[in-house]
């Protein structure tokens, strides 16, 4: 069943003003690829533990990269938009370097959802195996859920390599039909606080702490990165998500800067 806000809450923390949840934990693969099935609730395990980051650490990346979707991982902002996507008429187009061709956009109505060049570029990286031990997330506040359903029906359509959509991408090393990882919309128990909601239900869901996470997002429409970096911190460490701002929408040296900024606070510490 789903977990009330007020569940959520009452179980967590306060931490320099914000609410740290203490998970409840869902097993999770361990360097083994899991792409995603069926659209299923998720089905959590309990455990007494965090996550296992091990790997993530030795390679020096973040164990968990958070995506905001609307304007950050792709173009459109989802609550602009009127029509589900039209899974019969996709847009293809060359996808790699190669030129191997694959569904670069979502039609919705009049209006074509695609992917920005840094969102592709981390994603193959990430299907490519090239940051063992990651794994992704999304953390969107779009708010209706007509808006919600759109993105949803977004991440089923477009591809990050031929024949893999960027849902079966962001599913990767979770177990199969596990949706912890995707918190979209603001309907309760989210809100459109992702430091209160989105990021406290991404810590229960995975197990992963703030502070090994990386959290992109285009802040066009208020301060995300900071609300969440300020306001998600773990007790022991008191640092929260190394944080991106996007305003022009995910570009590849926002991901780079964005790897390089948490291998430099990892180094330091």
């Amino acid at each position: 069943p789903r977990t009330s806000a007020r569940a959520v809450m009452s179980a967590a923390v306060s931490v320099c003003g914000a609410f740290v949840a203490h998970p409840a934990r869902p097993r999770a693969t361990s360097g083994r690829r899991v792409r995603g099935g069926a659209r299923v609730r998720s089905s959590v395990v309990m455990a007494s533990s965090a996550a296992d980051t091990s790997v993530a650490d030795e390679a020096r990346v973040p164990a968990l990269a958070v995506f905001d979707l609307d304007a950050c991982l792709w173009n459109q902002e989802m609550f602009q938009l009127r029509v589900l996507v039209d899974r019969e008429n996709p847009v293809m187009g060359p996808l790699t370097p190669g030129g191997d061709v694959g569904v670069v956009g979502a039609r919705s109505g009049g209006d074509i959802i695609k992917l920005h060049p840094g969102a592709l570029h981390a994603l193959q990286r990430f299907h490519a195996g090239d940051y063992p031990g990651m794994r992704c997330a999304a953390a969107s506040s779009a708010d209706t859920p007509l808006a919600v359903s759109i993105g949803r029906s977004a991440l089923d359509l477009l591809e990050v390599v031929p024949g893999v959509t960027v849902r079966e991408v962001l599913a990767m090393g979770f177990e199969e039909g596990f949706e912890g990882n995707l918190q979209i919309g603001r309907t309760p128990p989210l809100s459109s606080n992702k430091a209160q909601t989105h990021f406290p239900f991404l810590k229960r869901e995975t197990a992963i702490p703030f502070d090994k996470m990386l959290f992109f997002d285009d802040c066009n429409w208020g301060d995300h990165c900071a609300a969440v970096a300020n306001g998600c911190r773990e007790k022991a460490s008191g640092l929260g998500p190394v944080t991106v701002r996007t305003p022009r929408g995910l570009q590849v040296a926002d991901w780079e800067e964005g790897l390089e900024a948490y291998r430099r606070r990892r180094d330091a510490a």
